[in-house]
């Protein structure tokens, strides 16, 4: 009995131009960088915040988009994923941690900058590492979330010396292979992730939307998102068997 040939993937002009169009989507997070680099220049750092709020937003949503229009059989010869590591570089790392020393969250001298450096060395580290995204869904490592981090060290004022001490130890768990999990990949707990996540980002928009006098109360309440992630990373790291890829 013979086999049927397996059918060839069918492109039309529409879907090209569906598959760039999510490319273009993608790529947007880095004019949104230069924006909130150049509001940093100029103390403006609520509208910093809002850049990388939309950016994050868009690195939230372009996956969803790539998968649907099958952008990686439909534009073979284009790296999709190098251009959205480009991006989020740019919004996750670069973008906040100017605004940490521009917004004296770090010692504004020589350690201050050593200090600020260090995350965008670790992070470019993790961003070259094969297996910083793993086979079953999960990052590598501390994930890129310098946005947030910051964020919070922004909001909540701490003393110079305690933000210090978050970004080291931070930069060096990007070093130290931890899992966490990978939220709009894998499916463990997807739906409490979910329900959490979005009590979590109305929070965070109520935080942003209120800079440069946010409420401090406010945050402190969202911090139990983070403290749920970072648990259920660790929950899962030594309950799950790795792969071979981890």
């Amino acid at each position: 009995m013979r086999s049927r040939p397996t059918a060839e993937l069918v492109t039309t002009s529409f879907d090209r131009l569906a598959a760039w169009a999510v490319h273009a989507y993608t790529a947007s997070g880095a004019p949104l960088a230069l924006v909130a680099l150049v509001a940093v220049a100029h103390g403006g750092y609520a509208i910093a915040f809002w850049c990388m709020v939309v950016a994050t937003f868009i690195d939230s949503t372009d996956g969803m988009l790539a998968r649907r229009f099958r952008v990686k059989e439909v534009l073979p010869t284009f790296d999709g994923a190098r251009l959205d590591d480009i991006v989020d570089y740019l919004n996750y790392v670069v973008v906040p941690l100017v605004l940490a020393y521009h917004a004296g969250l770090v010692p504004q001298n020589g350690w201050g900058l050593l200090v600020a450096a260090m995350p965008l060395v670790a992070s470019g580290y993790g961003f070259c590492q094969t297996a910083a995204k793993t086979s079953d869904h999960f990052f590598t490592g501390f994930p890129s979330y310098w946005n947030v981090v910051i964020l919070y060290l922004y909001v909540l004022g701490w003393p110079t010396w305690v933000n210090t001490l978050w970004l080291v130890v931070l930069s060096i768990l990007v070093f130290v292979p931890i899992r966490y999990l990978y939220p709009s990949r894998n499916r463990i707990a997807q739906k409490t992730t979910y329900v959490l996540g979005v009590i979590w980002s109305i929070l965070v928009f109520i935080v942003v939307a209120q800079i440069p006098t946010p409420p401090r109360e406010i945050a402190v309440a969202s911090l139990f998102f983070p403290a749920y992630y970072v648990a259920l990373s660790f929950w899962l790291h030594f309950r799950l068997p790795r792969t071979a890829d981890a």
